[in-house]
């Protein structure tokens, strides 16, 4: 269940879940490079928070609506290492708007965030595992997938289902060649973008819906998607694992 001499890509780590991932392939061995988009003090104390657990870290920044920054971020990664593991985790509605109000521009924002990114990455690391034989991919879903979200992140919900399908295709068409293609699937999660998109009566809403009776930690999405990128997890292909307290069963 160790990572050691293995190097990961976590898009979005300065993020509290995309910083719990650095953090949880770290402490299994593996060293760390991430993606972040504008706040460079966190991008500083996330590669402190790496290093100081022993391991080799870089912070690339990058607008992932961008297509040539996405091709950008992962020469960057590339450069710091061969990619052994790739964590699309970078994703947000960006704001609350109802489905009625959706326009175009709006819907490549969001569909480029949340679909075409992680698209792109693929295209641009996985030849590279495929020419050596071994790697994971492992995407980061919501429970919005399935369930469908709310009226004002249609937009969202629809773009990490684009995702999940994603995941299952390539998962199918890469299993043969050594590399592993997964979900994770996060529920209700205790984070500074949920505090900034729900008022604290829809997350008690929320609690109440969930069998375990709270909301999860950040740190419980990490110490999964560590789990599934080593090779305990090596007989694992194409699945999402939901990671909700119940709120969610398959």
């Amino acid at each position: 269940m160790e990572l050691n001499g293995r190097t990961a890509l976590v898009t979005g780590g300065t993020s509290d879940i995309g910083a719990s991932i650095g953090r949880c392939l770290a402490r299994r061995g593996a060293d760390v490079a991430f993606h972040y988009h504008r706040n460079v003090a966190r991008a500083q104390a996330v590669v402190s928070e790496v290093v100081a657990l022993g391991r080799k870290c870089q912070a690339i920044p990058g607008d992932l609506t961008v297509a040539e920054d996405v091709r950008r971020v992962a020469a960057e990664a590339s450069a710091f290492a061969p990619i052994d593991i790739l964590v699309n985790n970078a994703g947000t509605p960006l704001r609350r708007v109802h489905w009625m109000d959706l326009d175009a521009t709006f819907l490549d924002l969001v569909f480029g965030l949340n679909f075409r990114a992680p698209l792109y990455l693929c295209q641009q690391l996985i030849p590279s595992m495929v020419r050596r034989g071994k790697g994971v991919v492992i995407n980061i879903l919501s429970t919005a997938a399935i369930l469908g979200g709310t009226d004002t992140v249609f937009a969202y919900s629809s773009a990490k289902g684009a995702l999940s399908t994603l995941t299952r295709a390539l998962a199918r068409d890469l299993a043969p060649q050594g590399v592993r293609v997964l979900a994770v699937s996060p529920g209700t999660i205790e984070t500074g973008f949920q505090r900034t998109l729900t008022s604290p009566e829809q997350l008690e809403q929320l609690r109440q819906g969930i069998p375990l009776g709270r909301i999860g930690r950040p740190e419980e999405i990490g110490e999964i998607v560590a789990f599934m990128a080593t090779d305990a997890a090596s007989f694992i292909v194409g699945e999402t694992v939901h990671v909700n307290g119940g709120l969610l069963m398959s």
